[in-house]
C-alpha cells in the first residue's frame, strides 16, 4: 500500500482534571525514528507510546509533542517562621526600651516580611488523579496518531495516481523502444548483408559462417530478455502498490532494477528515436524516484 510519509495531526481533550493537547508530525526518514516531548509525570507511558507508534508508522521521523495543563485548584501551604518573629520582637523591645521607636508588631507588618510568612503552592493530585490524566493522555496520543494515519492514507492516495501514471507512461516507452530496437536489429542485418554482397567479390568466405556472423552482430542489439524483466518489474510494482504492507522501501529497489534495464536497453538497443525515448524513460523513472523517498 502506497501512505506518505509526511502529516501533521492536532488532537485537544478537555476534563474534569486536565486538558491534553498532543501534536503530531511526520516526516521523510529511511527508517523510524521517533521523537517524544512530554511531561516527567507522563514518563511510565513512554515504553506503551512507543510500542503503540511503532506498530502503527515504519518509517519516517516522527515527533511527538504532549502538553497537559491541570484544571485543579492549587492548594497553599502557609508557614509562619515563629524563631525569626521571636527574635523580632525581641529586638523591637529592645528598640523601645531606648525610646527608638513605639506602638506594637502587627500582623500586618509581618506580612511585608518575606522572612516571617512563606506561603507555596501544593498540587491537589494523587496517584488516582495522575492515573486519571495519564489514561486521558494516553487516549489522546492515540487518537492523534489515527489522525495522522488518516492525513499521510489521503496523501498516500495522490501519491499512488502520480506514480501509476508515471509507471503506465515509462512502460509504454519500453514497448516503443523493444518495436524500435526489433526494426533496428532487421535493418542491421539488411546493412550487414547488403555490405557481405558487395565484398563478396573480394571475400572468399563460407556463406554459412558469414550468415552466422551476421546473426550474431545483430543478436547484440536484442533487448527481448531486458524488455520481459522490466514487465515484470512493472507488473509486481502493482502487486506491491495494491498490498496492505508498506512498500516504500520495495519500491525504491524495484525502481533501481527498472532503471538498470532500461540502461541496459539505452546500450545495447540499435533503432531510430531508440536514444531519445530511452532518455525520456529515464527522466521519468528520476521522478518516480523521487516520489518514491515520500512513500512509507
Amino acid at each position: 500500500m502506497i501512505t506518505s510519509m509526511t502529516g501533521f495531526a492536532a488532537v485537544t481533550r478537555e476534563e474534569e482534571k486536565a486538558t491534553v493537547t498532543v501534536s503530531i508530525r511526520a516526516l521523510n526518514h529511511r527508517h523510524l525514528d521517533l521523537q517524544l516531548r512530554m511531561p516527567q509525570s507522563l514518563g511510565a507511558l513512554e515504553a506503551d507510546i512507543r510500542s503503540f507508534v511503532s506498530k502503527s508508522i515504519v518509517r519516517g521521523r516522527v515527533e511527538v509533542n504532549v502538553s497537559v495543563q491541570s484544571r485543579l485548584a492549587a492548594e497553599l501551604d502557609v508557614e509562619f517562621n515563629e524563631p525569626f518573629a521571636r527574635a523580632l520582637e525581641c529586638a523591637l523591645d529592645k528598640a523601645r526600651a531606648r525610646n527608638l521607636i513605639a506602638g506594637t508588631l502587627t500582623p500586618g507588618d509581618l506580612l511585608r516580611l518575606p522572612q516571617a510568612i512563606s506561603i507555596r503552592e501544593r498540587s491537589a493530585d494523587d496517584e488516582t488523579v495522575t492515573a486519571l490524566i495519564a489514561a486521558q493522555a494516553k487516549s489522546t496520543i492515540e487518537a492523534a496518531v489515527l489522525d495522522l494515519q488518516t492525513m499521510r492514507a489521503t496523501e498516500g492516495v495522490h501519491l499512488r495516481a502520480d506514480l501509476d501514471q508515471r509507471r503506465t507512461l515509462v512502460a509504454e516507452m519500453v514497448e516503443r523502444v523493444a518495436v524500435a530496437a526489433d526494426e533496428g536489429r532487421a535493418a542491421l542485418e539488411q546493412r550487414l548483408t547488403d555490405r557481405v554482397m558487395q565484398l563478396r567479390i573480394d571475400l572468399q568466405a563460407d556463406e554459412t559462417t558469414v550468415a552466422q556472423e551476421i546473426v550474431k552482430w545483430a543478436a547484440r542489439s536484442d533487448i527481448s530478455e531486458e524488455v520481459v524483466r522490466f514487465r515484470g518489474h512493472v507488473s509486481h510494482w502493482q502487486t506491491l502498490s495494491d498490498s496492505a504492507e508498506p512498500c516504500g522501501r520495495k519500491l525504491d529497489f524495484l525502481l533501481q532494477e527498472m532503471n538498470r534495464e532500461v540502461n541496459t536497453m539505452g546500450s545495447k538497443a540499435d533503432g531510430l528515436r531508440v536514444s531519445e525515448i530511452i532518455i525520456a524513460a529515464k527522466a521519468e523513472l528520476e521522478k518516480m524516484r523521487e516520489q518514491v523517498q515520500n512513500v512509507e
